[in-house]
């Protein structure tokens, strides 16, 4: 056989193969990115902006009150340091993060005062949860993932130095009190979202990348499994509860115990259960269309999940917060009591909320108030939290 035949036979399997990956691979995740997406208008006419609210990655519901708890920073910060997405300039970066409270029957904005905090090293925002406690109805847990920049070394090659912070406050106290930090580089190592316990002393938290920098965190685009959840215990250290999801991001807790875990580029929700040693068990799975981020569980059990039915503008609105704007979708996951539960349709997933960016950018946090029927969202670049009547 000539060489130019072995070349053109070379050149049909290379084509072969590149069709493969496309079709098999490439095609669904663009797909699922937006590629040829139509954003509706649904829920989105009845809206009020708080802008005194920037970039909270995370917001959480206290429901008995209406009090809404949010971890936020500035849109420029986040464009020189969001290690999700690889944001590491370290130096661009501003460490004066801060929880704030939104109480929207006065419509007032509290910021919180950090009381003992070692903060030589700053706060810089992410995930949070916020536990009532166990002891009093009146006293709360937060739970803050704090991205720090690495002590030595060059942040763009070994990635963020992060750490889980505890604090314990009031129910709509303007301090809270510092209690202790939590770090290990060996489970700890791209935290996302965390939920808490309410004695102060464990929590669950995600890692939405298997390692910091490098080449094998591209693969998982593509759908290499490497992320992971982790347990800690205050007494007793920290472990992996379960390895090799893919695509890691929010998490949730219902009153029963039951843990959900959402996998962004692969937008699924993942049932999973506790087991006696703190692992974790998954039962089930639930494909979405959309990419999920951030979760939260409404009173009466729903899920509700912030979605990106653009995500390529996602991207372009985190390197330019002010000058890109990016659709939200918001989806809500229950069980089927419908016709369809008889034939195996197990979960309801309805899309509760869309809009192209103009009244909702960059919501990568969502929560909903049954009782007030609000639904608040919010993004890690946002322009302001948005508070619309559903």
């Amino acid at each position: 056989m000539g060489a130019g035949r072995i070349l053109v036979n070379l050149l049909v399997v290379l084509a072969a193969i590149a069709g493969g990956f496309y079709q098999i691979t490439l095609r669904p995740i663009l797909t699922r990115l937006g590629q040829g997406r139509v954003v509706e208008s649904i829920n989105n006419n009845d809206c009020t902006g708080v802008p005194e609210l920037k970039a909270c990655e995370k917001l959480v519901l206290h429901q008995a009150s209406g009090l809404v708890y949010l971890a936020c920073s500035t849109p420029e910060s986040r464009v020189h340091w969001l290690p999700a997405t690889r944001h590491l300039n370290a130096v661009g970066a501003k460490r004066d993060d801060y929880v704030a409270i939104y109480d929207p029957k006065t419509q007032k904005v509290t910021k919180l005062t950090f009381e003992g905090f070692p903060s030589a090293r700053g706060f810089s925002s992410h995930g949070m949860d916020v536990v009532t406690s166990s002891d009093d109805p009146n006293q709360l847990w937060l739970y803050l993932i704090n991205h720090r920049a690495p002590l030595e070394g060059d942040a763009t090659k070994i990635g963020a130095d992060s750490s889980i912070e505890i604090f314990k406050g009031t129910l709509g106290g303007s301090t809270l009190d510092y209690i202790q930090t939590v770090e290990d580089p060996e489970t700890i190592i791209t935290p996302n979202d965390l939920i808490g316990s309410p004695d102060g002393k464990s929590f669950y938290v995600t890692n939405d990348h298997g390692s910091k920098t490098g080449w094998k965190r591209e693969l998982e685009t593509f759908g290499y499994a490497a992320t992971s959840v982790t347990y800690c215990n205050v007494d007793e250290g920290c472990k992996f509860a379960i390895q090799n999801m893919h695509s890691n991001n929010g998490i949730a807790q219902a009153p029963n115990g039951t843990v959900y875990v959402v996998s962004c580029i692969g937008a699924t929700l993942s049932v999973l259960e506790k087991q006696a040693d703190n692992t974790l068990f998954v039962t089930d799975i639930i494909k979405s269309e959309l990419p999920l981020d951030n979760i939260q569980i409404d009173s009466e059990g729903h899920v509700w999940a912030a979605a990106f039915p653009k995500g390529f503008d996602l991207l372009k609105h985190f390197t330019d917060p002010t000058g890109v704007k990016s659709a939200t979708s918001v989806v809500r996951f229950s069980i089927n009591t419908g016709p369809g539960s008889f034939y195996g349709e197990k979960y309801r997933i309805e899309k509760v909320f869309e809009d192209n960016g103009d009244i909702a950018s960059g919501t990568t946090t969502v929560a909903y108030d049954t009782e007030r029927n609000l639904l608040f969202l919010t993004g890690l670049a946002s322009p302001q939290l948005t508070v619309c009547k559903i």
